[in-house]
């Protein structure tokens, strides 16, 4: 029997794309691990999944729980699109239904163009981020990002606001665009132990790779009005502007208060997150925003900058900086942390708040989705 008659006979054959699990630590990993995970779940009887993989990715899921498509160098759109033209008379009736592209900046799409595409958006960062001396990389990314809006039958975005910067900055035509907000694992284990990298004492953490829109830098001037404090930045910090916020910590003498261990384990990062007093999140551009969720869900009080998605998902329940100006910033963090162990309840509220975001909400919507879309096509 051909694979096309057995997706007849079956239950309808779904790809999704986690070639990001070839990057396991990184947000985008994340998101297909834990997604696939609750995918396969709760497909039996609806639809059979086909996992698009990384070869080192298949142990993250159980021996011979799903079809696997590998994900070779030579499937990329960049060959496809050249191949596509030629192989159109020739390509049987497709074998799969739906192809789930599951971020923005994937590089694969089906060879077939008759197979419908979800897309999903988890970010515009771009928009706010990109250097002044490099303003051409928007339209170029915009008219990317607009080749797979145009390819795509269905969307998707994680957050209201990814969904309004979608809609404001791409042309979606009658398009709906879906908001499916991720999920939230459960925490790892955390260290038995203080890390070593860290002295006694209280201190404030912040969680991030070292870029230019996580607007460290205005965390380093803060510190100097809170001369009892200590700052942790955990994150990749090989980077321009990890090596000019360490050069900011020289210069101003706050070696020993500001401390970049770069980047650290599961279970160092979860003691941190434990053991902090606060967790600050200044940044500028965020599609979601894990780490702040992940403080919540350790009762941590946290405070955010208003931009982007941020107002979204910590809620009711973050303190927003009204202004980056140093001595506001720290009168405002010393204030909340008053204020957060004054509360009878506070962190029962920020833990609750957190628990809504769950990945089997996100795949239950998933899936509703495919059911939506493979009932409207032949």
């Amino acid at each position: 029997m051909t694979a096309a008659r057995q997706d007849r006979a079956g239950p309808p054959r779904v790809v999704i794309d986690l070639e990001r699990l070839r990057h396991i630590n990184c947000g985008l990993g994340r998101f297909c691990l834990y997604l696939g995970r609750e995918l396969l779940r709760l497909a039996e009887g609806r639809f059979r999944p086909v996992f698009f993989l990384p070869d080192e990715a298949r142990g993250h899921f159980p021996e011979g729980a799903c079809d696997v498509i590998p994900a070779a160098d030579w499937r990329k759109e960049g060959l496809q699109r050249l191949v596509r033209p030629f192989a159109r008379p020739f390509l049987p009736r497709p074998a799969v239904r739906l192809w789930h592209v599951t971020h923005q900046t994937s590089t694969y799409l089906p060879l077939d163009a008759r197979v419908p595409v979800l897309l999903t958006i988890h970010d515009l960062n771009f928009l706010h981020s990109s250097g002044r001396r490099t303003p051409w990389r928007v339209p170029r990314k915009l008219a990317g990002l607009q080749r797979l809006v145009d390819r795509a039958s269905a969307i998707t975005a994680v957050s209201q606001f990814t969904a309004a910067e979608v809609r404001r900055h791409l042309d979606v035509g009658a398009k709906e665009v879906h908001v499916v907000p991720n999920g939230l694992a459960p925490p790892p284990a955390a260290s038995a132990e203080r890390p070593a990298f860290l002295p006694e004492g209280p201190f404030l953490l912040t969680v991030g790779n070292g870029l230019p829109h996580k607007n460290y830098h205005v965390l380093v001037d803060m510190l100097a009005h809170l001369p009892d404090k200590r700052l942790v930045i955990a994150g990749k910090k090989a980077t321009p502007y990890g090596a000019r916020v360490e050069r900011m910590i020289r210069d101003r003498g706050l070696e020993g208060r500001v401390i970049m261990p770069g980047e650290v384990s599961d279970a160092d990062r979860q003691w941190l997150y434990e053991h902090c007093e606060a967790f600050l999140f200044p940044s500028l551009a965020e599609g979601f925003g894990f780490p702040v969720l992940e403080a919540m869900q350790c009762g941590r009080p946290v405070f955010v900058s208003r931009a982007t998605s941020l107002p979204e998902i910590a809620g009711d329940y973050g303190f927003f900086f009204e202004s980056h100006e140093p001595a506001s910033m720290a009168a405002f963090v010393r204030a909340g942390i008053a204020h957060a162990a004054a509360t009878p309840g506070f962190a029962r509220s920020l833990q609750a708040h957190a628990a809504a975001f769950t990945w089997k909400a996100a795949a239950e919507r998933y899936a509703h989705l495919y059911a939506t879309m493979l009932s409207s096509c032949p």
